[in-house]
């Protein structure tokens, strides 16, 4: 399987999960930030022309997916559902001219040649490694994971980095291949696979695992994607920042996502964090945006988490 790199920062392909040395990426242009934040976004076929059955994105829609984004002002972004390098060279021109730089930039091809999995960063990224071509076998078949997984370590500071996995797993929507439900849990176990490979290499990695995952909290998927134990993910479970007190057993308005066919509204985007990384998360600079006529932009809304730029 073929795939793309493009950034805009020094990037070398490298031992999955080798940690960065503090000081490899130290120039006079090298941002510095007490705190920082990561979102998570799906932009709900974010096209610059018709593919299949998939519409191009309207331009009120990228209006409004831009005034998502920068609301959240974002220093680290993952996007899912990213039609072709036009569209999201476009959708970061338009960042950029609303005054949000996100200059590092990786773009990941899977087997899904429509949409695709994209980080944006004002930080340098330290490597990537793309995950193309990751296969599991169901009921004897060979089969691959669809969108990838963008794997890349950022480099916030000189003495501060995290490993970030972007992923956006299997729909509910039927397949003809296997039953949904199956697909998205092989697809899970793949992506558990390289979580306990980064803490096997390091306990105390700071690593932040995002994105459109397409399934509840108490469901198969979610479940090994988190895992148990000591390397099992903290949930951040951001919630709207409504008055409500967003602890973890309040009933906050933390859905993500709505589905107009069966009128249902749902948590499928996560923030998952390491041990070592949840020791740096600032809880209450972590939530779900809720923004009037959010619908516009996409069927999902934006997820964000907060950060203190220090090992702790």
């Amino acid at each position: 399987m073929r795939w793309i790199r493009l950034t805009g920062g020094t990037a070398s392909v490298g031992i999955f999960f080798l940690p960065l040395v503090s000081g490899l990426l130290a120039s006079s242009n090298l941002a510095v930030a007490e705190t920082f934040r990561v979102a998570t976004y799906n932009l709900n076929n974010y096209l610059d022309a018709p593919v299949k059955s998939r519409k191009a994105k309207s331009e009120e829609a990228k209006a409004k997916v831009r005034e998502s984004i920068l609301a959240i002002k974002p220093d680290v972004l993952a996007v899912e559902e990213i039609g072709s390098i036009s569209a999201l060279k476009e959708l970061r021109g338009s960042l950029k001219a609303g005054g949000l730089d996100l200059p590092n930039w990786e773009y990941v091809t899977g087997f899904d040649t429509n949409i695709h999995v994209a980080v944006l960063s004002k930080f340098r990224f330290g490597s990537v490694r793309p995950q193309t071509n990751d296969a599991f076998l169901l009921n004897g078949i060979k089969l691959h994971v669809r969108r990838g997984f963008a794997v890349v370590d950022i480099q916030v500071n000189t003495n501060y980095c995290f490993t970030l996995i972007a992923a956006h797993l299997k729909s509910k929507v039927q397949s003809a291949a296997a039953d949904e439900a199956e697909l998205r849990y092989e697809e899970a176990k793949v992506l558990r696979e390289k979580i306990d490979a980064a803490l096997a290499t390091n306990a105390n990695v700071n690593l932040i695992v995002l994105g459109d995952l397409n399934d509840y909290k108490d469901s198969k998927p979610i479940r090994e994607v988190i895992g148990k134990g000591k390397h099992k993910l903290v949930d951040t479970r951001p919630a709207e920042r409504n008055g409500d007190d967003a602890t973890s057993h309040a009933p906050t308005v933390t859905w993500t996502h709505y589905y107009s066919v069966e009128d249902v509204y749902s948590r499928l985007d996560y923030i998952l964090l390491s041990p070592g990384m949840a020791r740096e998360w600032v809880t209450k600079e972590s939530y779900v945006l809720a923004l009037p006529n959010w619908g516009k932009g996409s069927d999902h809304r934006p997820v964000v988490a907060t950060f203190e730029a220090e090992d702790k």
